[in-house]
């Protein structure tokens, strides 16, 4: 009796998170390719001149998916700060205090570390161990675009083996935040990239109840970034045991991702496959 709830609970929990997963794809995957192929276009790949070290970069948009061919294109041009500029960036955001300086540092940072080229260069100056102290910092402000630097600089391998060491601050900072707040979500997204391979998944297993609870309370795009994050947990067998200890609501699940189906079609088999076999080797 009880292992059929548990396998109810996960059918109706991947069913949820598969539905959820590919209506946020929809929804804004070919808005966000839209907005930053214009982004592009209309800079034009300038060669910055009169503008400062800061404003040069910020003017750079913040992504949170791989550089494209057309995108590492730009890089060519001096928009793109060099080592010697992300040094001194390095530096800044390491020796001052201040809120204000320390965000827009963090924004430069983060701008330049959505083109790969940068992220090599930020990791070789110790700039990860430098962002990852700041998660500490009391800022609201500040904490959100350190967590966005991170998550742009997330997509490079290398660095996610240092980034990791941060992952149970990122959890707590991410929980403890202010429900549906930007840092809340920075928190998610950056906890998104960090589980797309089964390498991390497990640092974050104490707080798989608490991103459940997330679920429950929290507003649609913080569902949604929840239930990407749970996503990337579904397709981990080792990781089965953690999802079905959690006991949450599948009436729940159901009456959220239900909601979505009159507009949307979703595909959610391998997901369900993915599962049902993680249960049976439960079982077995």
């Amino acid at each position: 009796m009880g292992r059929s709830r548990e396998a109810g609970w996960v059918a109706g929990l991947v069913l949820g998170a598969g539905a959820c997963y590919c209506v946020y794809r929809l929804a804004w995957g070919s808005e966000k390719s839209r907005k930053m192929a214009t982004a592009c276009e209309s800079r034009g790949c300038p060669a910055g001149a009169g503008l400062t070290l800061l404003q040069r970069a910020s003017r750079l948009p913040v992504v949170s998916s791989p550089s494209s061919p057309a995108e590492d294109n730009c890089t060519k041009s001096s928009t793109i700060l060099d080592a010697q500029h992300l040094k001194k960036l390095i530096c800044l955001l390491e020796s001052t205090e201040d809120p204000l300086m320390r965000e827009r540092a963090l924004i430069t940072l983060g701008n330049s570390a959505a083109f790969s080229i940068n992220q090599d260069i930020i990791r070789n100056l110790d700039g990860l161990s430098v962002i990852g102290n700041i998660l500490k910092d009391p800022n609201p402000k500040v904490k959100e675009k350190a967590l966005n630097a991170l998550n742009n600089l997330s997509m490079n391998v290398l660095n996610q083996r240092e980034i990791k060491v941060y992952i149970s601050q990122i959890c707590e900072e991410t929980i403890s935040s202010p429900l549906n707040s930007n840092v809340q979500l920075a928190g998610l997204r950056l906890l998104t990239n960090m589980t797309v391979t089964n390498d991390y998944q497990h640092l974050i297993a104490n707080s798989i109840s608490d991103l459940f609870n997330l679920l429950s309370v929290g507003n649609e795009n913080t569902k949604i970034q929840t239930l990407k994050v749970l996503l990337n947990l579904s397709a981990n067998p080792a990781m089965a045991r953690e999802l079905l200890s959690v006991q949450v609501s599948i009436l729940y699940v159901h009456s959220f991702c239900f909601r979505l189906y009159s507009t949307c079609v979703f595909n959610h088999q391998e997901m369900l496959d993915n599962e049902i076999n993680h249960y049976r080797s439960v079982e077995k």
